[in-house]
């Protein structure tokens, strides 16, 4: 058993996992997603995406590209969200709405990901 992937693998899914959390409920009620999930599900992702550098194959730069894009749709809809807060008036439902597509977006990439990795482990040959 290859620890490197395993570890690899494991922060891919649980990228997934949380972002699926947050996203989960009514788009627009703020009440429904949690800060702390987005910071986790941000962290978790750029760990993920920092474990795939490195990877010089075809599959490694589709998995690094698939990652960069859930990290920029992560980031993006935190800044939404402390714009929101801290110089706007509050989370309004269009903004939570905004922010919860934009975590959709980076569960998409997410998705993508995992299903490469999935790709990649069945075409390997022992």
């Amino acid at each position: 058993m290859n620890r490197e992937k395993v570890v690899f693998s494991f922060f891919m899914i649980l990228a997934l996992t949380l972002n699926f959390g947050f996203y989960a409920g009514e788009v627009s009620n703020p009440e429904h997603h949690n800060v702390y999930e987005l910071f986790a599900v941000v962290v978790v992702n750029l760990i993920a995406t920092i474990l795939k550098f490195g990877d010089r194959s075809q599959m490694g730069a589709m998995l690094l590209a698939t990652s960069l894009v859930a990290v920029v749709q992560l980031l993006s809809a935190s800044f939404v969200w402390a714009f929101a807060v801290h110089i706007q008036s509050g989370l309004t439902p269009d903004v939570m709405a905004t922010i919860v597509s934009l975590s959709g977006g980076a569960m998409l990439a997410n998705i993508i990901s995992v299903v490469l990795l999935i790709i990649e482990t069945t075409m390997m040959h022992h």
